[in-house]
């Protein structure tokens, strides 16, 4: 149990210090309830014991600092520095130090002093960095005329170089593949003979693993704009943000920032950039490479921050050119006219929207590829289906492998090396959707995607970090298999222990993706964390979600016995989709784990498994926080954040 100092001001601003310790939890009982951005501000601190033995009175003046405690920085890495009060009108004396300096003394930096309109002050300084290596401590004092708060927090500061330096990076993502993922699609694309799987996925035999953690600093479970922030900046965030630390404003795109990984690379050698993606190029994962906001849904903002000089990827390839189309395009989702396309275009960009073009387009010169208005369809629906129905036309989508090798073609000749983004962008959509067979065969052609770079690197001397992981995992699991052969269905049918035969997936021309996706055995997979639904165990060959979202009217939801206030017309939940239902097969309605307001399974807390390999590799081992990604980067790459080769700006040309 942690056991906080306590002290209390009294009505003429005097201080008084108990001799009494209270449990924290009994503290932030006492007087943190329902001071949310207090509460979020200091917990961290709280648990970590690194308040220098004292805490704000929040009787008095409320402190919050930005970056939160506990953060680790690359040395030479450019953050905002920003340290809120919430007081009264009579705020004044309001002290900060850094290492026991003033703050602008030891930044070399004015701080500016802005009124929030909120009742918050803020005092920032934008663009610093720690320069050396070590541990910093901020220490902040306001004084209002409720009486003083005292806040600090804690930081350390790093810079190391991998024994042999990667002279590029590739970071390929599986979004939402869970360990489980992992297996399932082992099992669909390798088999098994007498227990013993005949093949790893290319992942897999790569030489270093670790553990990572996933959670941010706000939620147990996270998203994949804070978790891929995570990798991209060191720093945790909240939920649907990156590249920032979330402010008391309303103004999502003002918070503090931090230097992302495409900066920092940009900056210091002039390193190629390329985000690869299924899902839209502005998709919270490759964003995270590049953007910063506190909300992730700005895309069409995102698209055209991607112009930016300092950031700008040289290569771009996904879905989603609603986000660069001009209000009034058909398709297009822009709330003005920018043409996006065809800003790229004037700088230089070879523009593509098919499979074919990609590979036509030339390798010395950048490349942006948008190959669908939304997200791109996935493997079996692409290439194995090919319902028109579900395709709408884009019938000339390119896979993961030929993406990965066209920006490989483009990214290697930079003689100053490279930062790769690859994703799995839909591995993550179908888990959300319970369609646990579309996610695998996204997962098999991920892993081709990987093994072709793991061949490309060996070709090259093995002069590349190649780091594969998720951002956050997915509640799934494999309960045993599932066959009708007897005449049982549904539930019944499930055979788990010595009945669990294997499934029997086949793959007779040895591409590596099994040729019917719905054997007479196959997996019985269950979900952890989802919304009512019927299951059946079956594939579906068209995309069908497990639930409907719905409105229940007042009277709807008297009827089933939920208390409605007054005043209360409408309220939307979810109800199993009866489309999930096979016709002959008994309806097995699942009823709901997660608030019912959620129509779609959700992600977990649960670790994920990093695999690497190449020059500085060797760092990724053990139980690993997801910050420490982008140290191993850095690391491996030799990096020297105080280093400014090249003076990139904002600008759009």
């Amino acid at each position: 149990m942690t056991w906080i100092p306590y002290s209390y001001t009294c009505a003429d601003n005097k201080f008084i210090y108990f001799s009494l310790h209270l449990p924290a939890g009994e503290f932030f009982r006492r007087h943190i309830h329902g001071k949310k951005w207090l509460k979020r501000a200091i917990l961290s601190a709280v648990l970590g014991s690194s308040f220098l033995g004292i805490l704000p009175s929040v009787e008095a003046a409320e402190v919050r600092i930005l970056p939160v405690d506990r953060a680790k920085f690359w040395a030479g890495a450019k953050f905002d520095f920003d340290v809120e009060v919430k007081g009264d009108q009579q705020l004044k004396d309001v002290d900060i130090t850094v290492n026991g300096q003033p703050a602008e003394k030891f930044f070399g930096r004015k701080l500016v002093k802005k009124d929030l309109g909120n009742g918050v002050t803020s005092y920032r300084a934008d663009q610093v960095t720690f320069p050396k290596t070590g541990t910093y401590a901020v220490k902040v004092t306001a004084q209002d005329g409720a009486g003083k708060g005292v806040s600090a927090a804690g930081y350390t500061v790093v810079s190391e170089k991998a024994p042999k330096r990667a002279k590029n990076v590739i970071l390929f993502v599986g979004d939402g593949m869970s360990l489980q993922a992992r297996e399932i699609a082992r099992i669909l694309s390798k088999g098994m003979t007498n227990g013993k799987y005949n093949d790893l996925l290319a992942m897999e035999k790569l030489e270093h693993n670790a553990v990572i953690t996933t959670s941010g600093y706000d939620s147990l479970v996270t998203d994949s704009a804070n978790s891929a922030s995570a990798y991209a900046t060191s720093h945790k965030s909240v939920v649907n943000a990156m590249g920032v630390y979330e402010d008391s404003t309303k103004d999502p795109f003002d918070d503090p920032q931090v230097e992302n990984i495409s900066e920092i690379l940009k900056r210091t050698r002039g390193m190629s950039i390329g985000v690869v993606t299924q899902a839209e190029s502005t998709d919270a994962t490759p964003a995270a490479m590049i953007g910063h906001t506190r909300r992730r849904a700005n895309q069409d903002w995102l698209a055209s921050s991607y112009l930016s000089q300092y950031h700008r990827p040289d290569v771009i390839m996904g879905g989603g050119s609603a986000r660069y189309l001009p209000k009034g395009t058909p398709g297009s989702k822009r709330k003005d006219n920018d043409n996006v396309i065809q800003d790229f275009k004037d700088l230089g960009y070879t523009f593509v929207g098919t499979s074919t073009e990609m590979k036509a387009a030339p390798s010395d010169k950048p490349l942006l590829g948008l190959f669908h208005t939304g997200t791109m369809n996935v493997y079996i629906d692409r290439e194995m289906l090919k319902d028109p129905q579900v395709l709408k036309g884009f019938t000339d989508q390119p896979n993961l492998m030929d993406m990965t090798k066209k920006s490989l073609d483009i990214l290697s000749k930079n003689p100053n090396g490279f930062f790769a983004m690859i994703e799995g962008g839909s591995i993550d959509k179908q888990l959300h959707v319970m369609d646990w067979q579309r996610a695998a065969y996204d997962t098999i052609e991920f892993d081709k995607a990987i093994q072709y770079a793991e061949e490309w690197n060996k070709k090259r001397g093995d002069d590349t970090l190649i780091i594969v992981l998720a951002d956050h995992a997915h509640g799934i699991s494999i309960s045993g298999t599932y066959h009708e052969k007897d005449g049982k269905k549904g539930t019944e049918a499930v055979r788990v222990y010595q009945n669990s035969v294997f499934p029997t997936f086949k793959d007779e021309d040895h591409d590596g993706f099994p040729d019917n996706p719905d054997p007479d055995v196959t997996l019985a997979v269950q979900y952890a964390n989802h919304p009512e639904y019927y299951e059946n165990y079956h594939f579906m060959k068209k995309p069908t979600p497990p639930a409907l979202s719905v409105t229940e009217t007042k009277q709807e939801q008297s009827a089933i016995g939920d208390k409605v206030e007054f005043h209360q017309v409408t309220k939307a939940s979810s109800k199993a989709n009866p489309a999930r239902i096979h016709q002959g097969d008994p309806a097995e309605l699942m009823p709901a784990n997660t608030p019912k307001d959620d129509p779609q399974e959700c992600h977990s807390a649960d670790d994920i498994l990093l695999n690497a390999g190449g020059p500085g590799s060797e760092y990724f081992k053990g139980t690993m926080d997801n910050t420490e990604v982008f140290f191993g980067m850095l690391r491996a790459l030799g990096i020297d954040g105080n280093q400014t080769k090249y003076h990139l700006t904002q600008d759009k040309k």
